[in-house]
């Protein structure tokens, strides 16, 4: 959809989702979103009593729209849940490559330029960071049964999300996707891990079951002298 048909409020947020994240929400200046939503102040003021106000819209959409931007494309023909983990980190990748390792995560990045946000931004980034958590815990509890029961689905929901976040990080740093590539294939490697030490965990308790319940069928011996 174009900017330029969406209604004032919408391209408003729109464009400023695009500044903050190409130069900062320090660096953007009302003037900016402005000039480039083609927009006046009354408008803008109108909607937006000020700068941050724009910007607790902007994580709501961000909230909002995870599943249609985000969720819905990268598992677009992916059944398998864990599958589905490492497609959303694959779109990640995408668009590392895609802008030459420029890009950061939107909501990461401005966790990071916010120094010591107010507590309504704090919040609103927090919600985002939560959905995004939410998704692959979900994916994880689908599948539970790979996975040993003992392990704390939202823990590694927020392991997935750290791996993530950091490979993003280093990568924009050193302008090298292969750090954001070696955090995936070792988060690859935990996965694995895990599922095979859940597959001896079950192939253990059933040869368990199978020896206790043989056991209980073979006839007790009688003990010398009882008739």
């Amino acid at each position: 959809m174009q900017i330029s048909s969406l209604n004032t409020r919408d391209r408003l947020i729109v464009t400023a989702m695009q500044l903050f994240w190409e130069k900062g929400y320090g660096s953007t200046s009302v003037a900016d979103v402005l000039q480039a939503a083609k927009v006046n102040s009354g408008s803008l003021y109108h909607f937006f009593p000020g700068k941050q106000d724009l910007l607790l819209a902007v994580l709501g959409a961000y909230r909002d729209g995870i599943g249609k931007m985000l969720l819905a494309p990268a598992w677009e023909g992916v059944d398998d849940p864990i599958g589905r983990i490492f497609a959303l980190l694959a779109r990640y990748r995408n668009s590392i490559v895609q802008t030459d390792c420029v890009y950061g995560c939107p909501i990461g990045s401005l966790a990071l330029e916010m120094h010591e946000p107010d507590p309504p931004v704090r919040e609103a980034l927090a919600d985002n960071f939560n959905v995004w958590v939410d998704a692959v815990e979900q994916c994880l509890r689908a599948a539970a049964t790979r996975l040993h029961k003992r392990r704390d689905h939202r823990e590694l929901a927020e392991f997935v999300l750290t791996t993530m976040e950091g490979g993003v990080m280093q990568a924009r740093t050193h302008r090298d996707v292969a750090y954001f590539d070696r955090a995936v294939r070792q988060l690859r490697l935990y996965f694995e891990h895990l599922e095979r030490d859940a597959a001896r965990a079950s192939a253990s308790m059933s040869r368990s079951a199978s020896a206790g319940t043989a056991s209980r069928g073979m006839p007790r011996k009688r003990r010398a002298g009882v008739k």
